[in-house]
């Protein structure tokens, strides 16, 4: 799947979960400018910033991006996308290795195998988290209260738990003597982990700016 279509993907899920987010008030809406710098600036405090910038400036002409939760519902989105076109593609390989009588081509089978298995939990979590978001957004609140930080804590818990899996996909697979697929197959497993840890720490600023904002 090709960045463009990554994107694609992308849009698809925030149009779908979050049907308001594309009709922010124009006058609040930053300037493509101004949304990269808020871009660099939310990035700094994630642990694959290069990475994060690079994924999230694609939408900096956007309404998608406009506050902390807004971020978050982004970050998030791009992760389930990466997360099913990785799966997807595990498929295929899978797949096509399946009757392979070589013992060392059946036991790379049963570790692919295992990583479908892990990536399609994290899609399962991310979507449930991106879900938890969007009941987040269509209630009002002006404080926080325990049904806020019973949300929050599910999604937090979503998404660490996807992290974890995509996590285990990337150590299954040695650092050392791999073949081209299976490097390949590192790479993209190790992009999910990596933009699911960036949306993690998104979902943590967006705690910090709606408990600092809350009025008393």
């Amino acid at each position: 799947m090709s960045p463009f279509n990554i994107t694609f993907l992308v849009t698809i899920f925030l149009s779908l979960f979050f049907p308001t987010l594309g009709q922010v008030d124009p006058t609040l809406s930053r300037p493509k400018s101004q949304t990269l710098s808020y871009i660099e600036s939310s990035c700094n405090g994630t642990l694959y910033r290069e990475l994060c910038i690079r994924s999230l400036s694609k939408f900096a002409s956007t309404n998608e991006i406009d506050g902390p939760q807004h971020l978050a519902h982004v970050a998030l989105s791009i992760s389930l996308a990466r997360a099913i076109h990785t799966k997807n593609y595990l498929v295929g390989v899978s797949n096509n290795n399946n009757n392979n009588n070589d013992r060392k081509k059946r036991r790379e089978y049963q570790t692919i195998q295992d990583c479908v298995t892990q990536l399609s939990d994290s899609v399962d979590q991310l979507s449930q988290s991106i879900k938890e978001l969007r009941r987040m957004n269509n209630k009002s609140r002006s404080t926080i209260n325990d049904d806020f930080l019973w949300h929050i804590n599910n999604v937090e818990t979503w998404v660490s738990t996807a992290l974890t899996d995509a996590s285990s996909c990337v150590y299954a697979f040695p650092g050392h003597r791999m073949s081209k697929r299976t490097a390949s197959i590192r790479g993209k497993a190790m992009n999910v982990a990596q933009v699911t840890s960036n949306a993690l720490a998104f979902i943590h600023k967006y705690m910090e700016a709606a408990t600092r904002n809350t009025k008393p």
